[in-house]
Order: C-alpha cells, then sequence, then structure tokens
C-alpha cells in the first residue's frame, strides 16, 4: 500500500510538472510573435531616430546661418577679433600692396617735403629697402586690421555679402563671397583702401597712386566643395524639421515598445552618442580639413575661422548629448532596480528629515499642505511639461541652460515633495495626562518588607 501510494505520488507529481511545461510552451508559442513585431519597429523607430541626430543638427545649424542675417553676423563678428585672423589679413593685405609698388622709383615719386619723414621711417626698419618698405607696409596693416575700424568693416561687410553667401552656398558664384570648386573667398579691398590711407599720412605718398586692389581672404577650403554645396542646400531645405522628426521618432518607439522605460533609456543615450559622434566627427573634419589647405593659407587663421562657424553647432552638440543623458538617468531613476530604488529611498529619507526639522522649529503649511499632497501627481507634471518648454523655446540652449534647467525642476520637486510630507505630529500619538482629581489619592509607592 505504501509503495502504491508512492508510485501515485510520483505519477501526478510527473503529470503536474509536464502540465506546467505545456503551459509555459503554450504561453511561448502565443504571446512572443506579437511582442516581437512592437519590440522590431520600436527599435527600428529609435534607431532611425538616431540617426537622423546628426542631420537634423547640422540642419538646424545651417538654416540658421544661411537664413538669418543676424544670426550669421553674430558668428563671424569674433574673428574680427582673432590674433591669427588678423595677422592673416595683414600678411594677405601686405602681399597685394608690395606688388603695386615700384621700389627703384618708390623716392623719386614722393614730395620733397615728405622724403625726410619717410627716409626716417625706412631707415629704422633695416638696410634692405624691400624689406624695409614691406616691414613698413606689414605694419601700417597690422593698425588697421587691429583698429576699430576694421572692426566695423568686417562686420559691414559680412552683414553686406550675406545674401550673397546665400548664393554661394546653394550654387551661385555672384556677389562679394565666392565658392569655387574647393574655396570660399572674401574680398579683401576695403581692408586695403584703408592700408594705402594709413601709409600716405605715414608719408608713403606713392601707396595713394596704387589702383584698387581686389584680394581674396579664404575663408573654407575644401577639395570636394562643390559636392558640398548639394548638400548644403538639402539641409537648409529640411531646416528645424528634421530634428523635430528625430525626435518624434524616438518618442513613437517608447510608446510603441513593450518595456517603455528601458526603451526610453536606449533611445536618450542613443541620442545622446549621435549627437558625441558628430562632436567627434567635427574635430577630425577640422585636421582634415587643416591639412588640405595649401602653402599659402595659415592653419592658424584657417583653424579660427573653422572653429567659429561651427561653435554653435558645437553648442547644439552639447546640448542634446546633456540632454539626452538627464532623460536617461531621469527613466533609469523612475525605474524597479534596486540601486534606483536605494536613491528615491535616500531622497525621501532626506525629504523627511528636513519637513521633521521644520515641524520641530515650528513650521506649519497650513492648507498648502494638503492641496500639494491631493493634487501632487498633476503638481509634478506640470513643473516637468514646464521645463521641457523652457528648453524647447529657448532661443539658443546651451548645454549649461539645459543642466540649470534640470536642476531647478530637482530643487521645484524637492519644494513640491516637502510641502507633500505630511507633519510628523499627525503621526504621532496622543496620550493626554490625565489629572488626578481632588477626591483621588496617589497610593503610596511599595516598600521592600524589611529582613
Amino acid at each position: 500500500m505504501d509503495a502504491n501510494d508512492a508510485g501515485s505520488d510520483s505519477d501526478e507529481l510527473a503529470a503536474l510538472r509536464a502540465r506546467i511545461a505545456a503551459l509555459e510552451a503554450s504561453a511561448a508559442t502565443a504571446r512572443p510573435p506579437r511582442h516581437r513585431l512592437r519590440s522590431f519597429f520600436a527599435a527600428l523607430l529609435v534607431v532611425i531616430g538616431c540617426v537622423l541626430t546628426p542631420l537634423g543638427l547640422v540642419a538646424s545649424w545651417t538654416s540658421d546661418i544661411v537664413g538669418d542675417t543676424d544670426r550669421y553676423v553674430q558668428t563671424v563678428t569674433p574673428l574680427a577679433s582673432d590674433p591669427a585672423v588678423q595677422e592673416a589679413v595683414a600678411t594677405r593685405v601686405t602681399g597685394a600692396v608690395m606688388e603695386h609698388i615700384d621700389l627703384k622709383s618708390l623716392l623719386e615719386g614722393v614730395a620733397p617735403e615728405q622724403r625726410p619723414l619717410l627716409e626716417k621711417a625706412l631707415g629704422k626698419l633695416g638696410n634692405s629697402l624691400e624689406g624695409a618698405v614691406s616691414s613698413f607696409v606689414h605694419d601700417r596693416a597690422q593698425d588697421v586690421v587691429a583698429s576699430s575700424a576694421f572692426r566695423t568693416i568686417w562686420i559691414d561687410a559680412n552683414r553686406a555679402i550675406h545674401t550673397s553667401l546665400d548664393r554661394a552656398l546653394t550654387g551661385s558664384d555672384e556677389g562679394a563671397v565666392r565658392i569655387n570648386t574647393d574655396t570660399v573667398t572674401i574680398d579683401l579691398a576695403p581692408v586695403i583702401d584703408r592700408v594705402k590711407e594709413r601709409l600716405v599720412d605715414a608719408g608713403l605718398t606713392v601707396a595713394g597712386k596704387i589702383p584698387e586692389i581686389h584680394t581674396d581672404f579664404t575663408v573654407l577650403q575644401a577639395d570636394d566643395i562643390g559636392k558640398v554645396k548639394t548638400g548644403f542646400s538639402l539641409l537648409q531645405l529640411m531646416g528645424v524639421w528634421l530634428p523635430v522628426i528625430s525626435v518624434l521618432l524616438v518618442a513613437g518607439g517608447v510608446l510603441l515598445a513593450t518595456r517603455r522605460r528601458r526603451t526610453l533609456i536606449a533611445g536618450a543615450l542613443g541620442i545622446a552618442a549621435a549627437a558625441l559622434f558628430l562632436g567627434i566627427a567635427l574635430t577630425v573634419f577640422r585636421t582634415v580639413y587643416l591639412n588640405a589647405l595649401p602653402s599659402g593659407v595659415s592653419p592658424a587663421a584657417a583653424g579660427a575661422v573653422y572653429d567659429t562657424l561651427v561653435r554653435y553647432l558645437r553648442t547644439s552638440v552639447r546640448v542634446f548629448a546633456t540632454l539626452g543623458v538627464l532623460i536617461a538617468l531621469a527613466a533609469w531613476l523612475s525605474g524597479p532596480s534596486r540601486p534606483a530604488t536605494l536613491v528615491r529611498g535616500l531622497w525621501d529619507s532626506g525629504i523627511s528629515a528636513t519637513r521633521a526639522t521644520a515641524d520641530r522649529a515650528g513650521l506649519r503649511t497650513g492648507p498648502v499642505g494638503p492641496f500639494v499632497r491631493r493634487y501632487r501627481t498633476w503638481i509634478t507634471w506640470i513643473l516637468v511639461a514646464a521645463a521641457a518648454l523652457a528648453c524647447v523655446f529657448w532661443s539658443y540652449p546651451t548645454g549649461w541652460v539645459v543642466l540649470g534647467l534640470a536642476l531647478a525642476l530637482l530643487f521645484a520637486l524637492a519644494v513640491v515633495a516637502f510641502l507633500a510630507e505630511e507633519s510628523h505630529e499627525t503621526h504621532e500619538p496622543r496620550h493626554p495626562h490625565k489629572p488626578h482629581g481632588p477626591d483621588e489619592k496617589k497610593e503610596p509607592p511599595m516598600e521592600a518588607p524589611s529582613s
């Protein structure tokens, strides 16, 4: 009988295990195809959105540079004060002026009353007449490019030629800015005119006979810039929409996913990684661009021009990288993982301790506390939406702006949690002391019996 019972129990156990295995197999075959399809399309949307992020940043930057004159002028204005650019412009102007000065008839063409001044100036600069004149012209050119007049010339010229720059990047070669197969150049004729005036004032009156000179200052040099023009035009057409499309694709992938928190973390980190990839690509392209410069172009000036033109694009890279990391961090902290739970516990403990200290100090929230406690979820989402809208509608946010908004949101959430925390006095059980009545007598304490 015992053996039969043991056999029956083992048969029932085996049947139960088989039943469980069958249920697990049926569940595995019934559910995954649908989940796999959703997961596939969710991952596809997130990947496409991340891939479009660098293109969206470049498109937005191109739209600002080409379509907004004030933004373009604001971008290139610092170049007027850059030492490397000033030195390159002075050297280029000096070379152009020296090509039109006849050294043999230099002193003969000077008025008699101006010869002592010129001989004195040239005598201080060396024995070689050509070298002395070249140094003399270079000094005057440096004086011009270091003055406020050059800054004014630079700003006015760039503002005037912005339309020509638009034509250049979209395929036309007319105007003060010209784009050829491998260069983008700016005419320095107004600067040369100022230098000629300085030379005449300094005693080199023969400079007044120099005809109008048009020489070019190279802004951008690349072997395949003619092909890049088409890319610029396409990116300009996308403008602001491409970044929006990339964000919407990632958001759609998150909503479609079965594990939304993990997908949100992956998508946010993917956007941050894509932005960082663009930053690395800009650094690599800078090296390639400088290595492709001809021998006559100053690498320092070309590097300064490149860094100035892409500085707002680098700012956008930092913004998206910072925003992606912050969103991923927020999504992770709201998850069920043990480290995230520990962090939230520390946060709640800190808020509770702060509220307890305030209670002991006599600080009361009055009707505000119950109101915040009742609508805490709505208030939290309103604060998050306000921070997001502030970031979206900020004219040109930086990484520090995004970080500042995140810290402000964190502080606001801490205040909400503080106000929503119930007063510790409401949780303490009250044991009112019942006073003794006049007719009640206190029992004397029991005394230990004497031995």
